[in-house]
């Protein structure tokens, strides 16, 4: 039906159940069977549909960071923290309305599932589920941390060698040194010698 027009789906419908009949008595180009007998028999072997309809998802690989969350869309979604560990690789498949995070290797059970959740709407949304941070340190987005806090100066170590963060902060200490300024003809009393100049000597007259 290519080049042709129609004014409406009814029309391209009843033309193109006239065309079928014709194409089914020909012979196919590639295995030299008769399209509709072909056709009868590859019906006859189609299964039934499943009772579950089938899954249309993204599917992806996201790393796991220090807070558990995970990153997609612009959003960030929880994995249990007892499940994973940092940085490691989780596989994301996403549907219309659902996330699921699934660990690449199966448990002893033989389960990926880590965790489900709804799909967030816009960017910038944490979906959390609050039994994922079990585990992990109280705090603020309770990451993985201490909370210890290093201190910023530290004693150069035995034999005198300086860190290159040390070297750093001596650095940016230097910079904030007091530096008095001074004509240079005060170093020329201090040391007796003339100042420079750039004027010709005069002569004198005999």
């Amino acid at each position: 039906m290519s080049g042709r027009a129609f004014s409406s789906i009814e029309e391209m419908d009843a033309a193109f159940a006239a065309w079928v009949p014709s194409r089914r008595d020909q012979i196919h180009k590639t295995h030299r069977e008769v399209i509709g007998i072909r056709a009868t028999r590859d019906h006859a072997a189609l299964k039934p549909l499943p009772l579950t309809s089938y899954l249309v998802a993204e599917r992806h690989l996201r790393p796991v960071g220090k807070d558990c969350l995970v990153a997609f869309g612009g959003n960030l979604y929880s994995v249990p923290a007892r499940k994973v560990r940092p940085r490691q690789l989780v596989e994301i498949r996403a549907t219309k309305a659902q996330v699921m995070l699934h660990s690449t290797v199966p448990d002893a059970s033989g389960e990926t599932l880590l965790s489900t959740h709804p799909r967030a709407v816009g960017r910038g949304v944490r979906v959390v589920e609050e039994t994922h941070w079990d585990g992990l340190p109280t705090g603020k987005n309770r990451r993985t941390t201490t909370g210890e806090v290093t201190p910023l100066h530290r004693e150069p170590s035995a034999g005198g060698h300086v860190g290159p963060l040390q070297a750093l902060l001596n650095r940016a200490a230097a910079t904030r040194v007091e530096v008095g300024r001074r004509p240079l003809s005060v170093y020329d009393e201090l040391t007796g010698t003339r100042p420079f100049t750039t004027n010709s000597p005069t002569k004198e007259s005999s």
